[in-house]
This record gives C-alpha cells, sequence and structure tokens, in this order.
C-alpha cells in the first residue's frame, strides 16, 4: 500500500504533465488561427452592434 506522500506526490506529477500539456497545446501552430479568430471576434459584435444602434437612431428621427 502506498504512504500519504507517495500518492500526494504522484498526484503533483499528474497535475504537472497536465500543466505542460495544456501549455503545449495552447501554444501550437495549429490552434493559433483559431485562438486569433476568437480573439478578434469581439470587435466584430461590437462593430454589428454600433452599426444597428446607427440605423435604429437614423430611424427615429
Amino acid at each position: 500500500m502506498m504512504d500519504y506522500g507517495t500518492l500526494r506526490g504522484l498526484i503533483a506529477l499528474i497535475i504537472l504533465a497536465l500543466f505542460i500539456v495544456i501549455v503545449v497545446w495552447s501554444y501550437s501552430k495549429k490552434r493559433k488561427s483559431a485562438f486569433d479568430e476568437a480573439a478578434n471576434s469581439i470587435f466584430d459584435e461590437t462593430t454589428e452592434i454600433n452599426s444597428n444602434d446607427k440605423n435604429n437612431k437614423q430611424e427615429t428621427k
């Protein structure tokens, strides 16, 4: 049977490995275009909202 210290060490190694996998995944070149698109999507929505606001103001005049 494992003692508590060994179990904690294994859990720490699993968490470290998971962290490394996430970092490698997030910095991979295959994901760059998807992350860039997600990062810039807020600007596209803001432009659409602002243009809709201008159209609504013009219609009420």
